[in-house]
């Protein structure tokens, strides 16, 4: 999270146009990886925080296998690829439930 703060905190103060940014690397996905999710939430809670920064067309929420309930973490694509980079960069770190958000390119 610390990391990619430090990258945007860069690429801000140094004015990267977008097409030199970091995010660049991952053009060819739409996929981003978000981790340290309350247990509770549901695909639908998910979706619901992470429409904030584009349209969300598929969301895989990793279950346990026996259990059936939230391991934590899921994967989820957004419609335009420039969602991504909106959503790593607004949401990781960011607290849901006494949780902290780790939100990043796939």
């Amino acid at each position: 999270i610390r990391q990619v703060a430090r990258l945007n905190e860069a690429e801000l103060e140094k004015c990267v146009p977008p097409n030199a940014s970091w995010h660049t690397d991952y053009r060819d996905t739409a996929y981003i990886y978000i981790g340290g999710l309350p247990f509770e939430l549901s695909e639908g809670d998910v979706l619901t925080i992470f429409s904030q920064y584009g349209n969300p067309v598929d969301v895989k929420l990793m279950r346990d296998k026996d259990t059936g309930k939230s391991r934590g973490f899921c994967f989820l694509k957004y419609e335009d690829q420039r969602s991504c980079d909106l959503a790593v960069d607004n949401l990781s770190g960011a607290g849901v439930l006494g949780r902290v958000l780790s939100v990043d390119h796939t």
